[in-house]
């Protein structure tokens, strides 16, 4: 079964990535003809009257008082969660470090981890966590997904410390830091098979947690069908109606930006969507979307609103399956060098593992 979800991730992949491929057509979201997969503009798009409101060229909205309307603190915590523990589990790639499956794990719950919280975010003691929205697009998290992550920890935690010499022979050898016959200052924490446990935890994260929540869970019917003529709590700073906090939260696992992708393309989706900009305008799509659904939203366009989801899941999942073959690329370039492609074959393996929990998967899990 392994195996043949494999070869549906690259089928799923390289039929995705034609889309990815120079094509003219219109490619302005807001023209009523916009295409997807048209990577150079031909003059060609029409437009409707512009809509009676205004879309800000920044994630900025505020209500008639001025007070702002956007709250997406949890997804930051979220954000900021995996960047802290990233940042731990990489430094297995020195030789010599060995890490606590238990501080990993209590990262992935936030079970009283004392967090850096460089931006104050008041992770400590927050009732947000990872763990929780793994593989939730229901709502309630999948404990099998769950179980795999923590199994991740424990075999990464057990094998770090080891140093192991490249492998000549390219096959299934002895798991360990293993490190580049071409730039010896890489090197990375592989199991036998090549696996490199730092890019599937983060790189599975982004997609079982931001990707799905992203993609399937808050932009769901049962989360877009939701009041959106009553404040939430304005006595409490909370002068935004549910259906516009929804939206919000799921801009915040994409970015925490307001002003992206001039700033916020630093981690993450964001980072690796503004990679794709060059080739595929990704990023000043999916923002363009982020933005004219949020204003659609504030003016009770529910068909503008409807129409930029659509956007948003098509060009995110262009933007996971390009990113997978970029990777893959790099594992040509690299093919000789043992430690480097594993490396990039992981962070390929992972972001085609994505595409499964967004909404409508082209495979099941």
């Amino acid at each position: 079964m392994k195996t043949v979800k494999i070869v549906v991730m690259f089928v799923s992949v390289f039929t995705l990535i034609t889309a990815c491929q120079k094509e003219k057509g219109c490619t302005n979201p807001l023209a009523t003809n916009y295409d997807a997969n048209a990577t150079d503009d031909d003059g060609s798009c029409l437009f409707d009257a512009s809509p009676a409101y205004e879309i800000p060229t920044t994630y900025t909205f505020v209500d008639a008082s001025g007070n702002s309307t956007v709250d997406f603190n949890g997804q930051a915590q979220r954000l900021e969660m995996l960047t802290e523990m990233s940042d731990y589990i990489k430094t297995a790639n020195l030789s010599g470090t060995v890490l606590s499956a238990s501080v990993i794990k209590d990262m992935y719950a936030n079970n009283g981890v004392d967090w850096l919280d460089m931006d104050a975010l008041g992770m400590d003691g927050s009732s947000k966590n990872l763990k929780s929205k793994t593989a939730a697009s229901t709502g309630t998290a999948d404990p099998a997904i769950q179980a795999y992550f923590e199994s991740l920890m424990d075999d990464m935690a057990a094998l770090s410390g080891t140093t192991v010499a490249d492998n000549p022979t390219g096959g299934p050898g002895v798991g360990g830091v293993v490190v580049s016959t071409n730039n010896p200052s890489k090197m990375y924490l592989q199991n036998a098979f090549g696996h490199e446990y730092s890019q599937f935890i983060e790189k599975g994260l982004m997609g079982a947690v931001f990707y799905n929540q992203l993609t399937d869970y808050y932009f769901s019917e049962g989360e877009m069908d939701v009041d959106n003529s009553v404040v939430v709590d304005a006595d409490n700073g909370k002068y935004y109606t549910l259906m516009e906090h929804h939206w919000d939260e799921a801009y915040g696992y994409f970015t925490t930006a307001t002003d992206y992708p001039s700033n916020g393309a630093d981690r993450f989706w964001g980072k690796y969507t503004a990679d794709r900009e060059e080739l595929m305008g990704s990023a000043s799509i999916i923002q363009t979307a982020f933005l004219t659904g949020r204003a659609a939203i504030s003016n009770n366009d529910l068909d503008t609103r409807d129409a930029q989801i659509d956007i948003i899941r098509t060009e995110l999942e262009r933007v996971a399956a390009a990113t997978a073959i970029h990777y893959l690329n790099g594992a040509l370039e690299n093919i000789a060098d043992h430690a480097i492609r594993n490396h990039e074959l992981s962070e390929a393996f992972m972001f085609m593992d994505a595409l499964g929990y967004g909404h409508n998967p082209a495979y099941s899990l």
